[in-house]
């Protein structure tokens, strides 16, 4: 945090109850395990725990005051509050309120955090910046992070997810970024949105929450661009592109080369000149990836050398595209992040980028409404059509994609069944890309796999 805060500070921005002593406080805490002395205890309430049973744990163990829902017995300090997770984003609001540092907030159906741990990249190579750290993006997350802010930051790139109509609404109120880019909208966890429509409404948010000097920072291959544009009215916007129009955009892509031996390499565009630049990921997708990073990162003030730099220091985000060593000399390619239809695609296409037996393995795509059934089935087609040689999959959902891949294409009930197979058969030669969504728990598929490179004498037991 950046200084101290007052109890009674708070009480003012969240109109709560103030019961005991004033206090003040430098950090905050939302878990009793990692609190520490003179910290303010924050009660959260989920599904599955109430903070306000843990209360008298963090007075126990030196919290100076805490934020309930209900009065506690003693003259300790606290701030009743009908909602504590409400009250936990006031907090954070009030501390970036106190920040002089640039703020990039991102938010999209995919690339989020791609984008953001390049942008990330690119402004740590001559600044002290603040980077969302893991999937910190929702209306906890976020805060938890914004508390993270301390005087030293002159930069920050936070990452702003959603889950459902009016979350960035509520992110972006507190975050009030200088930079807010959107990467594109997809039909992905559409369940809490309703439709497409609720999904670009929802990103669109980022834009009301722009400081006054504020830029938008658009994807012009994205449909949806002039809704966004509409909704920028009064503010400055750019565009980036990777596309066939990409003449028109303010940041742009040329003379891509996918397969340039360490990643991908291109002539990065802007409005202050061209530079060729490589990147070590995989994939059209982490083009436009690394194209809206530096567009985010010179808005806020990045250079041309410094983005350059930022891309040399970029190495893949866990879980997504990861290049690794497979089973008895195989390529195995883990994107077992999570799953949507495009980002599917994507991966698909890196595959089939490949030399050698290429094999899908395919856990099931979740939130995906009453698109789930032919989502997967297309997923299939589109495999056999780009050339994939087989499918394996494990999963209800992920059945469809065997079934509508065809010949190669191969369904496993247990997880475990799939795993055999795969260290039955992978070898030199063979390449596997891993992806599903994060409920279908394909890193584990990764993880036995990079834990058994010795095929010989494997069984049901070692793999469990």
């Amino acid at each position: 945090m950046i200084g101290s805060m007052s109890l009674s500070a708070v009480r003012s921005a969240v109109k709560g109850r103030h019961y005991g002593p004033d206090a003040h406080f430098s950090r905050v805490s939302t878990d009793t395990r990692t609190l520490r002395a003179n910290d303010l205890y924050v009660a959260l309430v989920g599904e599955t725990f109430d903070g306000n049973d843990f209360t008298q744990q963090a007075f126990a163990k030196g919290a100076c005051a805490a934020v309930v829902n209900d009065p506690i017995p003693g003259d300790w300090p606290v701030l009743c509050v009908v909602d504590t997770t409400q009250a936990l984003g006031e907090i954070a609001r009030l501390n970036r309120l106190q920040s002089t540092a640039r703020i990039v907030a991102i938010t999209g159906s995919q690339g989020k955090t791609t984008v953001k741990e390049i942008t990330g990249s690119i402004l740590g190579v001559n600044h002290s910046v603040l980077v969302t750290k893991a999937n910190f993006n929702n209306h906890v997350g976020v805060p938890l992070t914004l508390l993270e802010l301390d005087a030293s930051h002159d930069r920050a790139v936070i990452e702003l997810g959603a889950s459902g109509l009016g979350e960035i609404a509520y992110t972006v109120r507190m975050t009030m970024p200088h930079v807010a880019v959107i990467t594109n909208a997809a039909a992905t966890h559409i369940e809490g949105f309703g439709d497409l429509q609720g999904v670009v409404t929802t990103k669109g948010e980022i834009i009301d929450g722009l400081s006054a000097d504020g830029v938008a920072v658009l994807n012009a291959d994205d449909r949806n661009l002039p809704a966004w544009k509409t909704r920028a009215a009064g503010k400055r916007v750019v565009t980036f592109s990777v596309g066939a129009g990409a003449n028109e955009a303010d940041y742009r892509a040329a003379d891509i080369v996918l397969d340039s031996g360490a990643g991908v390499a291109f002539t990065l565009c802007t409005p202050l000149g061209e530079l060729p630049v490589t990147i070590g990921l995989s994939g059209l997708h982490n083009v436009a990836n690394a194209v809206a990073a530096a567009a985010a990162s010179m808005e806020a003030g990045a250079t041309l050398a410094e983005v350059k730099q930022g891309f040399a220091l970029v190495k893949p985000v866990p879980g997504r595209l990861n290049i690794l060593k497979g089973p008895s000399g195989s390529v195995l390619i883990d994107d077992s992040y999570n799953a949507s239809p495009s980002s599917f695609r994507a991966a698909i296409d890196v595959l089939a980028g490949y030399r050698g037996t290429r094999v899908l393995i395919v856990g099931d795509m979740g939130e995906l409404g009453e698109q789930s059934e032919s989502a997967h089935r297309e997923l299939g087609e589109y495999a056999r059509a780009q050339g994939i040689d087989s499918l394996w999959s494990t999963g209800k959902l992920s059945a469809l994609a065997s079934e509508a891949f065809g010949n190669g294409g191969e369904h496993f009930v247990e997880q475990n069944q799939l795993v055999v197979k795969a260290l039955a058969t992978l070898g030199e030669g063979f390449v596997a890309l891993v992806k599903g969504s994060r409920s279908a728990a394909m890193d584990k598929v990764v993880q036995k796999l990079l834990a058994h490179e010795n095929k010989n004498g494997i069984t049901q037991r070692e793999i469990r």
